[in-house]
């Protein structure tokens, strides 16, 4: 009997020395539990939270974990994880209770912004959808705050973000500045300016329903079969389209 209660502890230590030896860091990821949870997300404007298994890893880990590593430079952003244990003393499952998070919904991605009464769920239709620029997407789309996504340019960023609430007059004015800036860049950023410039003659011709006319469309595209290039610049188009875009829309 003793022999065989020796065998089982062995195993037990070998898969649990398995789960650290396989989960992988997220850096720049703040770990929270129970205890720490309230403290530290209320200090910060926007907080995103994974959560997990107690030791991730995967695809899916990594793709977070990009989130973190483009996010580091943003004081008012915090990105955390909280690691679940379904086993022993079941860590932080109050914490999966309290936000009524399955466990076949792991990896579950909360967002937390100041002022807000309930946090926003970021869903995904399909695995390969949850990726980090998703992520930063739906970070940025909920929040307003400054995420610079990949085709983007940020001081055409906040050109778009003064567009998207000015009156007519103010929007040609804001336009003829988007050009002039066009003609300080390089020769690669002006391909991402005169995307810029098109929408915001688009919706000054057709109203601001072309961005959620054009959102609808690019997503259908994205859905085919496309190169690794032309995807590329999809999304980037789809990144861009997001500065336009009021913070509920996406």
């Amino acid at each position: 009997m003793q022999n065989v209660l020796h065998s089982i502890f062995k195993i037990l230590i070998i898969i649990i020395g398995l789960q650290f030896t396989i989960a992988e860091d997220c850096k720049g990821c703040v770990p929270l539990d129970s205890s720490s949870f309230d403290k530290i997300i209320t200090k910060f404007k926007v907080a995103a939270v994974k959560f997990d298994v107690a030791f991730p890893y995967g695809e899916k880990h990594e793709e977070y974990g990009k989130v973190a590593e483009a996010t580091k430079n943003s004081p008012d952003i915090l990105i955390a994880e909280v690691g679940i244990k379904d086993f022993g003393n079941k860590d932080n499952t109050d914490l999966a209770d309290r936000f009524k998070i399955k466990k076949e919904e792991y990896p579950a991605i909360l967002l937390f912004i100041h002022g807000k009464k309930e946090p926003y769920k970021f869903v995904t239709e399909v695995d390969d959808q949850f990726t980090s620029e998703n992520i930063k997407r739906f970070i940025k789309s909920k929040s307003g705050i400054y995420i610079g996504l990949p085709g983007c340019i940020e001081k055409l960023d906040k050109l778009a973000e003064e567009f998207k609430s000015a009156n007519e007059k103010d929007r040609q004015e804001i336009l003829s500045k988007a050009k002039i800036y066009e003609e300080t860049l390089s020769e690669a950023q002006r391909t991402a300016a005169k995307v810029y410039i098109k929408t915001m003659e688009r919706i000054m011709n057709r109203g601001n329903v072309f961005v959620q006319t054009e959102q609808t469309r690019l997503d259908g595209l994205l859905k085919g079969k496309l190169s690794k290039e032309k995807k590329r610049s999809m999304e980037e188009r789809k990144n861009i389209l997001q500065s336009f875009s009021h913070k509920d829309e996406l």
